[in-house]
């Protein structure tokens, strides 16, 4: 079985994106992705309200990495500290290698590469770093935008789940995407 550490917090750089530790300093950011309609439209979590939420929600990350439970990182491209989005893997699987990813950007930010570009390089780190061997993704079917991401990044429909989750008075359907580490 897998054992994750992730002290010292591991800074991740891609071409155009700097993937950093979220603070309680990313407060404002984290209240405009989490309070924003379109943001959570495909996410079945409730709408941050307050700024004590978004900062329930910061401390909710720290505590996943601090034990090894999770980790995310905050979206900036390089030379602005402005948080455009997270990313990480919000699910860890030690005992099966697998772990899921997940990611919000701000909608400013869609359609510019960023997200594909961020998991690309989460994807190395996984493999590589974390052991894992496979990383799933579990979207909304409708969710068609992320569906191209993730196709783009290699990962392949592995299923759908018909009415599978119950949120806000309705039943939602979940498909879940995944990659396999190549050998």
């Amino acid at each position: 079985m897998l054992i994750f550490n992730f002290n010292p917090f591991p800074v991740i750089t891609t071409e155009r994106l700097l993937l950093k530790r979220i603070t309680n300093e990313d407060v404002a950011e984290i209240f405009e992705l989490r309070s924003n309609p379109e943001t959570m439209k495909y996410i079945p979590r409730p709408l941050v309200k307050t700024t004590e939420d978004a900062l329930e929600h910061i401390t909710m990350i720290e505590d996943k990495i601090e034990t090894n439970t999770g980790i995310n990182w905050g979206i900036t491209l390089k030379g602005n500290p402005k948080l455009l989005g997270i990313i990480g893997y919000y699910r860890l699987q030690p005992e099966n290698y697998r772990a899921e990813i997940g990611y919000m950007l701000l909608p400013n930010y869609h359609g510019k590469g960023i997200i594909p570009e961020a998991i690309n390089k989460l994807i190395d780190y996984g493999f590589d770093e974390l052991h894992l061997h496979s990383i799933e993704a579990v979207i909304d079917p409708e969710n068609l935008a992320s569906e191209k991401v993730l196709q783009k990044c290699g990962f392949v429909k592995e299923a759908h789940f018909k009415e599978s989750d119950f949120y806000e008075g309705r039943f939602l359907d979940k498909v879940i995407y995944s990659l396999l580490k190549s050998k």
